[in-house]
């Protein structure tokens, strides 16, 4: 049960709003936005997701730079409250095409019709946009995603801190094309969040593969899809798993501990082909979500050191390679580095011609960041930092610093190998040919590399 919800841009204006139970003041949203942006409590620069000013409970998640809030004084699960603003983000994102603060202000009619439909006096009725389709009556007003301002480069593919990558599909479920014409098209991402721990010595730790199938269609009439992934993949490392998929097709070169899929696939031919078949629903779902600890080649490997260079001084050599091919790029890099509680100065030493590369010390939190635009696969980059403490280390320092964590986003890859074989739409007439988009997207999780 919530009392309000409200959407506020990055610089606290309010874009949404809805009180529902009347119960919470009305000042609510200045409240949130001055404690959220001046937030000092217990040594952190950001404020959590949940926290209580004056006996109110406030819930928030930031998404593409906006921020969507939830406030209530009932004692309700945070998990809960938290999911339900990612769903309304969603849903508003399949009807608008394009979830941005000028999307919400141009469509502000449409967003509280569906805000009435999906949250009653506080209690959430439906977040599925299949459903909704039959009680939203207005038509969004579409907005080019060109017009977009574009996110900083550690925003682009991050929610809050750690956003899921959407689709990149900027058209809305029940917009058409200029002069009434829609275009039949459907597109499928495949998903791969990975985590990856290193030793000290650059041995792999741990490893593991967290991915989903997610598909946006836009086909009218509901035709049958059948989507064929390679025949080697094996649910389950002894020949079957828990949902009762044998390894029928061999010992599987993509091994998958286990696997979900959506309530509309059917698994008649998966043992045998390993195809689903499936009515697509409007909006955006997960055909697939998958688990994989089998061991796979990292994208990158991350090699840390930190080393004495006198009684007030050290030396940080940070190097990383990109062990995917080189048709492949990797953007959106930050790489980062807790430091000394004593360090005082850091210098920073950046390779000869080096393009969209900087490093930063973060004082507040004693942070080490790094930070580049891009890099191709098969090459290797090292940042030397030289740091200045305010007294002597008498501990050992590899204790005190670290460890290195990386994040990063790499289009047109995976390293699961699972792959889509062909993507088959059931034919209405000879001349009916959809356009299909299959695209692959690997972004770090926890890549973490030890000291």
């Amino acid at each position: 049960m919530i009392s309000q919800f409200f959407v506020l841009s990055q610089r606290g204006d309010n874009i949404v709003f809805r009180d529902y139970r009347g119960d919470v003041p009305k000042g609510s949203t200045e409240i949130f936005f001055r404690k959220v942006k001046f937030w000092k409590e217990d040594g952190e620069e950001e404020a959590p997701p949940v926290f209580n000013v004056d006996g109110v409970n406030y819930f928030h998640v930031k998404i593409v730079g906006l921020l969507f809030v939830a406030t209530t004084r009932a004692n309700v699960s945070p998990s809960l409250i938290m999911e339900l603003l990612q769903r309304i983000a969603r849903v508003t994102k399949d009807y608008l095409g394009v979830l941005s603060e000028e999307s919400l202000r141009r469509n502000f009619v449409l967003v509280y019709e569906l805000l009435d439909e999906v949250i009653d006096f506080g209690y959430v009725q439906t977040t599925s946009t299949e459903v909704l389709k039959s009680y939203i009556f207005n038509e969004p007003i579409v907005v080019d995603a060109a017009r977009v301002p574009a996110l900083g480069p550690a925003s682009i593919f991050m929610q809050g801190n750690k956003r899921m990558p959407g689709t990149a599909v900027t058209k809305s479920v029940v917009a058409n094309e200029p002069g009434g014409r829609k275009r039949e098209e459907i597109f499928v991402d495949i998903i791969e969040k990975i985590s990856v721990t290193f030793s000290s010595s650059g041995y792999i730790l741990t490893s593991e593969i967290d991915g989903t199938i997610q598909m946006k269609s836009y086909l009218t009439g509901n035709p049958e899809i059948k989507l064929a992934l390679n025949e080697d993949v094996s649910i389950g490392r002894g020949g079957s798993s828990a949902y009762g998929y044998g390894n029928s097709v061999g010992s599987g070169t993509v091994i998958l501990d286990d696997c979900n899929f959506h309530e509309s696939v059917h698994l008649d031919n998966f043992d045998l082909d390993r195809t689903l078949s499936l009515v697509p629903s409007d909006g955006e779902f997960s055909v697939m979500n998958y688990r994989m600890t089998q061991e796979f080649k990292p994208p990158f490997r991350v090699n840390a050191l930190i080393e004495e260079a006198g009684a007030l001084k050290a030396e940080v050599i940070i190097k990383i390679r990109a062990e995917f091919p080189s048709n492949a790029t990797a953007n959106t890099i930050l790489v980062q580095m807790p430091l000394p509680s004593y360090t005082s100065r850091v210098s920073f030493d950046v390779e000869p011609g080096a393009i969209g590369q900087m490093a930063d010390f973060k004082e507040a939190n004693k942070r080490l960041e790094w930070s580049l635009k891009k890099i191709v696969g098969g090459a290797e980059h090292t940042l030397r930092a030289k740091l200045t403490f305010s007294q002597e280390s008498h501990g050992n320092l590899t204790k005190e610093a670290g460890p290195v964590s990386m994040n990063f986003t790499i289009p047109m890859y995976n390293a699961s190998r699972l792959q889509v074989k062909y993507l088959q739409i059931a034919k209405k007439s000879k001349t009916y040919n959809p356009y299909r988009w299959v695209r692959y997207v690997t972004q770090a999780n926890s890549y973490v590399a030890r000291m």
